[in-house]
This record gives C-alpha cells, structure tokens and sequence, in this order.
C-alpha cells in the first residue's frame, strides 16, 4: 500500500482471523499491547474479548447503504466538460469498508490501513 507506506516500509503487527464452527456468531478476539516502561522493562496488556459478530457489523451496513445512497444522488463535471456524470455503479469509496471489494478494473482503490 504505497499510499501509507514507504518503500520497503511494513506494518508491526499481524493480523490473524481463524474460523472456528462451534463458536458460531459469538467471535472471541484476544489482543495483546506491549509498550518499553522505565530501565528497559516491558508491559503487556491482554485484552479478551467475546462479541456477538453480526451485532459488529450492523451499524456498518447501515454506513454502506447510507454512503451508497447518497453517492448515487452527487453528479460531477470534469473541467472543460459540459455533461453531467454519476460515479462509477461500482463505488470505490465503499470498498475501504469491505475486505474483498468489487471495484472498476485498474481502480487505485485502499481498502485496508495494512498490507
């Protein structure tokens, strides 16, 4: 992602995402914090979390339809032009919320603050 990062420029941490059937719709996530404190020491903060998945991702679909729906009222005029247009059907602004999106061929599209 040369929009955030340098070349040769990585991010510090790893994101890790199993599934697991028998937990169903309940996802645990466990996140640990590490931080230098005074003469060299280090403390780690670990966090357990248990959350009901689908409750997460309710308020982002209400953003998807809300950002889409507005999106498909804006029109815009390139310089020079006299014709109107509307974006793209396929909207690259909503697929920085998804993690697979469908986006126009050749789109400079960011959908992940991490490579």
């Amino acid at each position: 992602n040369r929009i955030l990062f340098e070349e040769d420029e990585h991010p510090d941490h790893v994101v890790v995402i199993k599934y697991v059937p028998y937990v169903a719709d309940s996802k645990r996530a466990m996140d640990e914090y590490t931080s230098e404190i005074f003469m060299g020491g280090k403390n780690t903060i670990v966090m357990h979390n248990t959350c009901e998945d689908s409750l997460l991702a309710t308020p982002l679909i209400y953003d998807l339809v809300i950002l889409g729906e507005l999106c498909q009222r804006v029109q815009i005029k390139k310089d020079g032009e006299n014709d109107w247009e509307s974006f793209h059907p396929v909207l690259s602004l909503l697929s920085y919320m998804l993690k697979a999106p469908l986006v126009p061929n050749g789109a400079p599209v960011v959908n992940a603050l991490f490579t």
